[in-house]
């Protein structure tokens, strides 16, 4: 008997391409939203283009985190619901496959994606989120060499007064520069020059050359006439000021892997309060991962309408519900880390519930006769679209012309 027979491989080829699809589409939309915003910071902050991309690479665990339950909820559910619009599902029941049955591939790509959502969310997230926030603050510190805005003063090393007009060449040629010295005997040096380049030193990393080329130099000694210097070329040492080193990983319980979330959050040398945060951290991450086994159960529930009906209901709950329980699970953590709630009943609790919500619509459907668990729902909604398509037909007919003076309606009296 083959384990995977042409049916099995039919629902893989219905189920991969729009589970595929709502990956791309999740995660391409929650990027988008970072991204606007990254590009704004990053150039306030006037670091290069290229570190917001990095920036983004650092986001995808996390987004990934929630785009994999919800690709695969749609996934199925719109294989699924195209086997049901098309009459496809009646045949398949009356040869004697089960939804059970019918469930075997879904269930096997629910495994794959929930060892693969584990290995996101117990360590590729939390490195991910820890190298995010290196560059969150190196960006800030001036290391990713951002440290030099145009058209702004920039103090280096508290002796060097720089201001720049226009950059070209991705910042490599520099225009319109002026400055303000001051050298070991205390006295003024005030350099403006129509052009630069910064230049580093193999030697000496810890201090870069700026090479100004035609400008003048005018130095205003102590009691002294000041005296001018033009130069074609003229090479300025600045110092570097010494960047502050990041953190090291781990100061906070979301950049612990699962092997150190075990390990603090039953340890006796840590606090109480480091093994209550940990310990809703790692029930938060369990419970994201579990309940990825149960979603084929859910979008089979969701995806059969009604006899005679075409509707998309079922696609917008599927949407809701699991963003829903995604919500409310950060917030669970987020109780749970205050030690209001133990954080086993604030995470497992929601799981319960929402598992047996599952339980009872895969139940209904697949061995009550006629069973529709979202019949009451269907019907409602039927009723509200027609009711709003009335509503909205009356009003583009517009209010009726009235006769004029001395006319009649063309009613008798």
């Amino acid at each position: 008997m083959k384990l995977f027979t042409a049916i099995d491989r039919y629902i893989f080829r219905l189920v991969l391409m729009p589970m595929l699809a709502v990956f791309v589409i999740a995660a391409s939309l929650l990027v988008l939203d970072k991204m606007l915003r990254l590009f704004d910071f990053v150039a306030k902050e006037g670091g290069p283009i290229g570190i917001v991309f990095q920036m983004l690479a650092n986001l995808l665990p996390e987004y990934a985190s929630l785009a994999v339950p919800l690709g695969l909820m749609l996934g199925i559910l719109l294989a699924f619901r195209k086997l049901a619009t098309t009459s496809e599902l009646d045949v398949l029941r009356a040869v004697g496959m089960s939804y059970t049955r019918l469930l075997r591939v879904p269930f096997l790509i629910a495994l794959a994606l929930a060892g693969l959502n584990l290995a996101i969310v117990g360590f590729i997230q939390p490195m991910s989120r820890y190298y995010y926030e290196q560059l969150e603050f190196e960006l800030r510190s001036g290391a990713l060499g951002a440290s030099i805005k145009v058209g702004e003063f920039n103090t280096l090393a508290g002796r060097v007064a720089l201001r720049i007009e226009r950059s070209r060449d991705d910042g490599r040629e520099l225009l319109g520069i002026f400055a303000r010295v001051k050298d070991e005997n205390g006295e003024m040096l005030s350099i403006s020059a129509a052009k630069g380049r910064f230049l580093a030193l193999r030697e000496n990393p810890d201090t870069v050359i700026l090479r100004l080329t035609d400008g003048q130099i005018v130095q205003d000694p102590m009691r002294q006439t000041p005296r001018v210097l033009r130069f074609s070329q003229h090479d300025l040492p600045i110092d570097l000021p010494a960047i502050e080193k990041f953190r090291q990983r781990g100061g906070r319980e979301r950049e612990y892997v699962l092997p150190e979330l075990l390990r603090i959050g039953w340890s006796d040398k840590a606090s109480d309060r480091d093994r209550t945060v940990v310990r809703a951290s790692l029930n938060y991450r369990m419970a994201e991962v579990v309940m990825i086994l149960m979603l084929p159960l859910l979008a089979v529930a969701l995806a059969v309408p009604p006899k005679r009906s075409s509707s998309s209901l079922g696609v917008f709950l599927s949407i809701v519900m699991v963003v829903a329980y995604h919500k409310v699970n950060e917030y669970g953590q987020s109780v749970a880390e205050l030690g209001r709630i133990d954080p086993a009943l604030a995470l497992w609790g929601p799981f319960a519930g929402f598992a047996a919500i599952i339980g009872w619509m895969y139940y209904t459907l697949a061995y009550v006769p006629g069973g529709q668990p979202i019949g009451v729902l269907e019907r409602f909604a039927g009723k509200l679209g027609k009711w709003l398509g009335a509503v909205a037909r009356r009003f583009s007919r517009g209010p009726r012309a009235l006769p004029a003076p001395g006319q009649h309606s063309g009613r008798g009296a």
